[in-house]
């Protein structure tokens, strides 16, 4: 069955597809330098990214009539998830072979500097909307490695969920290692929604680093054989995938 789209405010999608900041897209509406369907956006403008064609300093950022093209890219540390930001010197765009450069993709989801693994990039709004959504509960999957061995009897903690700076974390499931030295700090988590650094800001209000953090499954699409710094495209079955938990 067909899942309605749901409308969503310019800002927040501008910086959900991974052009700029909320605030810093606030600055260019703002500016005159966004229009939705050929008008000139309001902050707090709902829009339907099936839909409207959105424009941002003239390049298009969605159009329906455009070929949709969704990668799946294994991300390595030290890249950012971002289209632009000078601060931050190389995306994990610097990393699409050329036939990909020319077309404007946004990430469905994203990783922190620091974390590594399955990516999406596309440029199909309504497939990033499904995918990035709380209310689509698509299930990502992580595996971790923290500075220290956990403490299996705070699962619970994880479960139930702690509010930290004014926002309640959690995971869904939590899996670990029972024996050896070094596989007792390693732990899976399951997350079906992902407000910033969740993971990251949860463990460290239990008193842990995550020394790394790898995502290796969204939805049913497990990363498998693709090198670090690899893309390739999905084909229509693979992206299905993603929606099944």
């Amino acid at each position: 069955m067909e899942t309605k789209t749901q409308l969503v405010r310019l800002q927040k999608l501008i910086a959900d597809i991974g052009i700029c900041s909320r605030r810093r897209a606030e600055v260019f509406i703002l500016a005159g330098e966004v229009s939705v369907n050929g008008k000139l956006a309001e902050i707090g403008q709902k829009v339907d990214p099936c839909k409207d064609h959105i424009t941002m300093q003239g390049k298009t950022l969605k159009s329906s009539s455009q070929t949709t093209c969704t990668l799946l890219l294994n991300k390595p540390k030290g890249l950012v998830c971002t289209n632009l930001d000078p601060h931050h010197g190389r995306t994990v765009f610097d990393l699409l072979p050329p036939r990909y450069c020319k077309i404007r993709l946004f990430c469905a989801g994203r990783l922190d500097k620091e974390s590594e693994g399955l990516l999406i990039l596309t440029n199909d709004g309504a497939l990033a909307q499904r995918l990035t959504h709380p209310s689509y509960r698509v299930l990502k999957r992580y595996r971790l490695t923290l500075d220290k061995p956990f403490d299996r009897g705070k699962i619970p903690l994880l479960l139930r969920g702690l509010t930290v700076e004014g926002e309640l974390l959690k995971v869904e499931k939590v899996y670990t290692a029972k024996k050896g030295v070094e596989k007792v700090r390693r732990v899976e988590v399951h997350l079906q929604h992902g407000r910033k650094r969740e993971i990251r800001r949860l463990f460290s209000a239990l008193g842990y680093n995550v020394e790394r953090l790898y995502r290796f499954q969204v939805g049913k699409l497990v990363l498998r054989g693709l090198g670090s710094g690899r893309c390739r495209l999905l084909q229509e079955k693979e992206i299905s995938l993603l929606f099944s938990n």
